[in-house]
């Protein structure tokens, strides 16, 4: 590989992408009352169609999975119709974009909830870690364990809304398996202290997420399922006391299912990539198909993974919102734009469409 390498197609399945840049999902709180997507969603996403592929931002598959307010549903027919509209614009771009799946868990706060109700989780303990409600951040609701009888309802609401995401013209769906979520809450012994089927051993964590990502396979396909996870961020107060023998069994387990891809953060979500130890080549490994490596990113950085064959796709976040054309900016390896803090989460157009695109009088790379 050289240093083109990032800027070149590639084939994630059935799709040829025309580089091998992600737009890695990011909430932005602006969905409407009725959880469909903002009327300025079309823009902001057909904006960032030179990504090789996009992945929309992280979208409750039901109510009980919402856990901040204004993110976007697939669980009804009005936000299938508002989905489709995004999708649209990102086709007419010639972009590809998948949906990530998301139930939040024990990250939510009663006032999300159905009737008021206490968010879910797989054991009763609360998260040190705050939520957007009532636009502010306030700390999470004290959560209820969830019942056993209860878990196929999870894994058909991840079918259904696999199944809604493709009528609403996805290329693919992501399940958020990552941060801290319900998922990964299921995966992690220092939020999950079950003594079921569901709890205890290496293999019990992991069955719910393999329970879903086998459904969602059933659902759609392989070659449109694609999956995120997070092995030792410390998001939303998640722990484990043997990352390594829990993401090397559930990876092998994800090749077998011959997902499209794995999404990994590579260490601590949003920020240091060294945060434990951690042999992420161990995953890369196991896993035949494609890798797209997330956490922090820079042009040289993504450059040299691609050359030493540590990834197939780069996955960059925030970046991508001061910069809709970011793949653009890394190809003229020019200076990046910063966002505006305080319009990052809820408002409207600003801070959300209407950042500039590179010019001719851009400045010097610094």
């Amino acid at each position: 590989m050289n240093d083109e390498t990032l800027f070149e197609p590639y084939s994630l399945g059935s799709l040829t992408l025309s580089n091998r840049i992600v737009m890695a999902p990011l909430t932005r709180n602006r969905a409407r009352a009725d959880f469909v997507p903002s009327e300025f969603a079309a823009t902001y996403y057909s904006q960032r169609a030179s990504a090789g592929l996009l992945i929309a931002e992280a979208t409750q598959i039901s109510q009980q999975g919402q856990g901040y307010q204004d993110t976007p549903g697939i669980y009804t027919q009005a936000q299938i119709e508002g989905w489709r509209t995004v999708t649209e614009a990102v086709h007419a771009k010639g972009g590809h974009i998948f949906l990530q799946l998301w139930h939040v868990g024990r990250v939510s706060h009663v006032d999300l909830q159905e009737n008021g109700a206490a968010p879910v989780a797989p054991s009763a303990i609360r998260a040190a870690t705050k939520v957007f409600v009532n636009n502010n951040f306030v700390d999470v609701s004290a959560p209820r364990a969830l019942e056993i009888s209860e878990l196929a309802g999870i894994v058909n609401a991840f079918r259904q809304a696999a199944k809604n995401a493709i009528v609403a013209g996805f290329d693919g769906v992501e399940i958020h398996g990552a941060n801290g979520y319900l998922l990964d809450q299921f995966l992690k012994d220092g939020a999950n202290v079950r003594t079921d089927a569901y709890g205890g051993s290496v293999e019990n964590r992991a069955r719910l997420l393999l329970e879903v990502t086998a459904a969602v396979v059933d659902e759609i396909g392989a070659e449109r399922t694609g999956i995120r996870i997070s092995p030792v961020s410390p998001a939303n107060d998640v722990s484990s006391t043997a990352p390594q023998a829990q993401f090397d069994y559930l990876v092998d387990q994800l090749d077998a299912l011959g997902l499209v891809y794995l999404h990994v953060v590579e260490g601590s979500t949003g920020g240091p990539r060294d945060v434990a130890p951690f042999d992420f080549g161990s995953l890369r490994q196991r896993f035949k198909n494609t890798y797209i490596a997330n956490n922090g990113y820079d042009l040289n950085l993504a450059i040299s993974t691609l050359a030493e064959d540590k990834a197939d796709l780069i996955a960059f976040g925030r970046p991508f919102i001061g910069n809709p054309d970011l793949v653009e900016r890394l190809k003229a390896d020019v200076a990046l734009s910063a966002f505006n803090p305080a319009t990052l989460y809820g408002g409207g157009a600003a801070g959300y469409i209407d950042y500039p695109r590179l010019t001719e009088s851009a400045h010097p790379k610094y």
